[in-house]
Formats: C-alpha cells, sequence, structure tokens
C-alpha cells in the first residue's frame, strides 16, 4: 500500500481522512490494513504509542460495518478515559461522511446515566474503559452477542494498569466467534497469556523491534547526588531554552513538591497526579496540549492517556520501577517522524538499572555532564540571538514607532546595544549561574562510603542540628542488598525529601536501625508505609527502648521477628496491611 488512495478504502472515507491531511500511511498502517481488510485472522500488533495505531484499526474497521445494523458490531477497550474519548473522536473523524454510523464512549467520571441514553439510541462502535464496561455488562446494558471483532488498544497498560481480571471477565461475555485484534508496545508474559487464552493462531505484526523504544528518541541520563536532583533537573531544563516536556516522578507527593518548586522558582509547569479531580486533571492537560504549559510534572498513571505529538523531552525524575514503564514513558517523545530526548536523573548506584534498560531497549543510553552555569546561559544566549536572526514580523505594525526609536538609541553605539539587550534579557539568569557549583563534582560514588556490611555506623550526615532523633527499626538488611547510602536514598525518595537529616545508621544482617530529626518522625513512618522493596513488604517501626539500650547486636540469637516481637511492630503492621492492600514498590 503506496498511498491510502490505493488502500480499497471506499471513498468516503479516503475523502475524510484527505482532509484531515493523511496521504502516505504509517508502517503500522501500511501493515496492518491490509491485514484487516482481506483476511479474518485475530491479530497482534506491536508498536509503540505514537505511531498511528488508531487509523491502523479503525479505517478497516469503518469500512467492513455494516450501518444499517444499529447494534454493537466493535468494542473497543482502552485503558484510560483521555485514550478512549481520543478513540472515538479520531473514528468520528474518519467516517464524516459515512450515512448512519454511531459511535458511543463509555468510561469513568462521567455520567452513566447519559452514556446508557446514547446506548439505547443505537450503537455501531463501543470505546470502553473496562472498569466503567462492567458496570453496564452487570446492568444488562450492553448486549454483546453481536459484536463481530474485538479490539485491546494499549493492552500492556491495561494490565500494568491492574485490568488483568476485568479483562478476564469481559472477554468472557464476548462471543467466540468475533474476531479479536490487540494492540501492544511491548509483549510481556502477560500479553503473550492473553494472546494463547483468547485468540486463535494470530498472525504478529511487528513494526521495530519488541520492547524497544521509538527509533527517533536519543536516550541519554545524568548521575546527581540525591541532594541535587533538582538542582539538576533545573540545569536540564534551562539548558533546552525550547523544552517542551513530561517530567515523570515515583509518587505523587513527590510530582506535588517538584511541580510548586518549578512554578515558584518562575517555570510554566504544573502537576498531574492522583489527587487531582477530573476536572483539574482536564484543565491541566488541555493547558499543557495547547502548549500554554512548558512542563507537566506526573506519575505514570496519571499520565497515561495523555496524548501529545510534539514533546520535545521526557524527563526520568525518577527511573520506573519496571524497568517496560521506560519503553512507555520514552515513546511519549519522537512521534510523528520528530525527534525527541529521553533524559534520567539517576544515582551512581542506579547503573545497573541503566544496563538493564539498555538491554531491554537494544540501544545505548549515553552518559551526559549535568550543564554547568557558564554552559546554560552561552546556550540561552545564543538561542536569543537565533531567534532575533530570524524573527518574523509585520514591519508595518511597527514603522510609525521606528523613528522614535532610532532617535532615541542613536547615542548608543551597536556594541553597546548588544550588551544592554543580553544584559536586560540575562542578567537574572548570569546572576544566578555566575558562582554556581559543578553539580558532576559532587555526584554519589560507592567509593564515598565503606564497603561493610556487617554492623556499622554511617556519620557523614551526624547531628548537623543537634537536634532530638527518634530512632527506627526497619526489617530490611545487609541480606536484602541494604547498605547505608542505600537507605539514605530510599528515605530521601520516599519522604520527597532530599535534605532530610539522618543520623546514625547501623544495618545488620536481616534488619537495620537509623536516625532521623524528632520533627520528621511522622513524615517518615508515613512515607515507608505500604512500600515493597524487591517483593518483600516494608515494615518501619519506632525502635523500643530495649532495642535503643541493646548493646552490640549477637545476630545468631536475635532475629528480625524477635524485634518485631520487642516493638510490638506486627500489632501496627497489620493495621498498615488493611489501609494499604496495593503496596507502593521501591527499587533502587
Amino acid at each position: 500500500m503506496i498511498s491510502f488512495s490505493e488502500s480499497g478504502l471506499n471513498p468516503d472515507i479516503i475523502k475524510a481522512i484527505t482532509e484531515i491531511g493523511f496521504e502516505i500511511p504509517m508502517p503500522v498502517q501500511a501493515e496492518v490494513i491490509p491485514a484487516i481488510l482481506n483476511g479474518d485472522e485475530d491479530l497482534v500488533g506491536l508498536a509503540q504509542t505514537g505511531t498511528g495505531k488508531t487509523a491502523a484499526f479503525g479505517l478497516p474497521l469503518l469500512q467492513n460495518l455494516d450501518c444499517k445494523l444499529q447494534k454493537p458490531q466493535a468494542l473497543i477497550l482502552s485503558p484510560t478515559r483521555e485514550l478512549c474519548m481520543q478513540i472515538a473522536n479520531d473514528l468520528a473523524s474518519y467516517s464524516k461522511y459515512m450515512q448512519g454510523v454511531s459511535i458511543v464512549s463509555v468510561y469513568g467520571g462521567a455520567d452513566i446515566t447519559k452514556q446508557i441514553q446514547k446506548l439505547q439510541r443505537g450503537v455501531n462502535i463501543i470505546v470502553a474503559t473496562p472498569g466503567r464496561l462492567l458496570d453496564l455488562l452487570e446492568r444488562g446494558k450492553i448486549v454483546t452477542s453481536s459484536i463481530k471483532i474485538l479490539i485491546l488498544d494499549e493492552a500492556d497498560e491495561m494490565l500494568n494498569m491492574g485490568f488483568k481480571e476485568d479483562l478476564d471477565m469481559i472477554l468472557s461475555t464476548i462471543p467466540d466467534g468475533r474476531r479479536t485484534l490487540m494492540f501492544s508496545a511491548t509483549m510481556s508474559v502477560e500479553i503473550a497469556n492473553i494472546a494463547s487464552n483468547y485468540m486463535k493462531s494470530p498472525i504478529e505484526i511487528l513494526i521495530g523491534k519488541r520492547n524497544a523504544g521509538a527509533e527517533n528518541v536519543s536516550h541519554i541520563y545524568f548521575i546527581a547526588q540525591a541532594n541535587d536532583r533538582y538542582l539538576a533537573l533545573k540545569r536540564i531544563i534551562d539548558f533546552y531554552p525550547d523544552l517542551y516536556a513530561l517530567v515523570f516522578c515515583r509518587t505523587r507527593e513527590e510530582t506535588k513538591v517538584i511541580a510548586e518548586k518549578l512554578i515558584k522558582d518562575g517555570y510554566s509547569a504544573d502537576a498531574l497526579h492522583g489527587d487531582l479531580s477530573q476536572a483539574q486533571r482536564d484543565t491541566a492537560m488541555q493547558k499543557f496540549r495547547l502548549r500554554n504549559l512548558q512542563i507537566l510534572v506526573a506519575t505514570d498513571v496519571a499520565a497515561r492517556g495523555l496524548d501529545v505529538n510534539d514533546l520535545t523531552h521526557v524527563i526520568n525524575y525518577n527511573l520506573p520501577d519496571d524497568v517496560e514503564n521506560y519503553t512507555h514513558r520514552s515513546g511519549r517523545t519522537g512521534r510523528a517522524g520528530k525527534t525527541g530526548i529521553c533524559a534520567s536523573i539517576i544515582h551512581s548506584r542506579e547503573q545497573n538499572k541503566i544496563r538493564e534498560i539498555e538491554r531491554m531497549l537494544r540501544k545505548k543510553i549515553e552518559p551526559q555532564k549535568i550543564p554547568h552555569g557558564k554552559e546554560i546561559c552561552e546556550q540561552q544566549l545564543f538561542h536569543l540571538i537565533n531567534s532575533i536572526e530570524h524573527a518574523q514580523y509585520d514591519l508595518s505594525q511597527v514603522a510609525s514607532f521606528l523613528p522614535g526609536i532610532y532617535e532615541r538609541l542613536s547615542i548608543l553605539s551597536k556594541e553597546d546595544l548588544l550588551q544592554r539587550i543580553v544584559g536586560l534579557e540575562f542578567n537574572r539568569l548570569l546572576k544566578y549561574y555566575e558562582n554556581a557549583p559543578d553539580l558532576n563534582k559532587t555526584a554519589f560514588s560507592d567509593k564515598n562510603f565503606k564497603n561493610d556490611r556487617n554492623d556499622r555506623d554511617d556519620n557523614s550526615r551526624h547531628r548537623k542540628s543537634g537536634g532530638k532523633y527518634t530512632r527506627f527499626f526497619l526489617n530490611l538488611g545487609a541480606m536484602d542488598g541494604l547498605n547505608p547510602p542505600m537507605l539514605i536514598n530510599m528515605t530521601t525518595d520516599l519522604t520527597s525529601n532530599p535534605k532530610i537529616e539522618i543520623g546514625k545508621i547501623k544495618i545488620m544482617p536481616k534488619f537495620s536501625f537509623f536516625e532521623c530529626l524528632e520533627q520528621d518522625m511522622n513524615l517518615v513512618l508515613n512515607s515507608f508505609q505500604g512500600v515493597e522493596f524487591k517483593s518483600r513488604k516494608v515494615i518501619l517501626d519506632i525502635a523500643s527502648d530495649a532495642e535503643n539500650n541493646e548493646k552490640p547486636y549477637n545476630t545468631k540469637e536475635k532475629s528480625n521477628k524477635s524485634y518485631r516481637e520487642k516493638s510490638g511492630t506486627e500489632r501496627n503492621s497489620d493495621k498498615r496491611e488493611k489501609k494499604f492492600n496495593k503496596p507502593k514498590r521501591y527499587r533502587d
């Protein structure tokens, strides 16, 4: 298929997509459209987000539709409300000149009564999120017996969001004679299981490489000390004057903190996280799509369904817990033939995780030095000069003002004029970076810490304020791979406070003790709740008096269990387990 006009699609569809600007099919469209039009096999399509998958399955779906039959003939499942709405809107655009096509989108966070009313008027295609679809099926408002084609879009995202059971229930209700099409960015074990259990000898169409990132994306990383992570982020932002970026954080609390700091420091930024109402979320996403925001700080879950084609950067403030999520993050830039950069800010001990991601991507992630102040100022300055040099404007709009301007500035030489323009524009930036330290020199190195995995104290951050300390018991020790720098990094990450003061640290084989200022006690306790470390539930509690007065520990006689019994942590952890049914995962 060289062009859409040669695809065999009917003239009404060709007319609509020509108006949109479709001319030459993208690779996934060139492969998938003929396969759907000319065959009846199930299909698994592996391609990154932003590669044109909606048109790939949507155009042949519309072609094969019986518009006279006002019953559901096709069901499209998507992981998020935003993607659901986008698919429905795209299909409506493609079918602009077709008569009798009815497309209804159903999703959570909207009035279900209105959605039911639309369904009752008659529908050809249903686009749904799994949760809302199950609700409607349980109410008996959707009949699946007439569905001939089922499409799972962003199937890996649905599984990552915990829709496995929902998908199993939905798929069991669809007639066996259906045709199933599944599209995914990655081919995980779970995706392979769905193909095996619910599809009949599916053909596989692979665009690019399995589990690979977008081809137009450059991957880089910066090593920063935990205390300097935010400073490194600001320097990366300042180094790219035309940056239009998504910044990913691990937790919603960290997302709020980073966005608030950026706004306070004068950046055009906002946050996207699970504590926002749907209206607040929609407002933030719309502002970002319109480029009224330069930076959107988000968690993985909150950013799902956000579809923006022109992102220049994806910045990982923290690497994702699951390496496959790196693919989803990086795939949000470098779309529609454009180039993009995926930058990660890491700790030196996370370089093994970088190697793991490289193996998955089959690409090199290049190390970069954090930009120095002088480099940033030079980059910003020449960006301004380039903007002035290539500026396009209507001279007639300012012509009447020019004589007065020439007269006022006639006393200045060309050199003076340029100096004043640069000074006026860059005075704040130049002053800010005038004595800025080289962050590359302060980046954490494992050499900064002793490698003794036995009983030890780390005095590098001890008792700076002279305040009163609280001692904590932690059910992780050297046998879990824990060491003092890792514990410090974990505490600063989970509390979203890189300056939190940590006192003495004692790492034992099966458990550990560490100190924080008494004023931070509740913050630390709450931040560690519901956390998993390497698939193990983390238990943190205040150490008992007996533990605080304990002489050198005999690890052969005292186990992790006995210490929990002494401190009463079991009783507290039982309460926490009831409160946190879905634990967070923490990986160093």
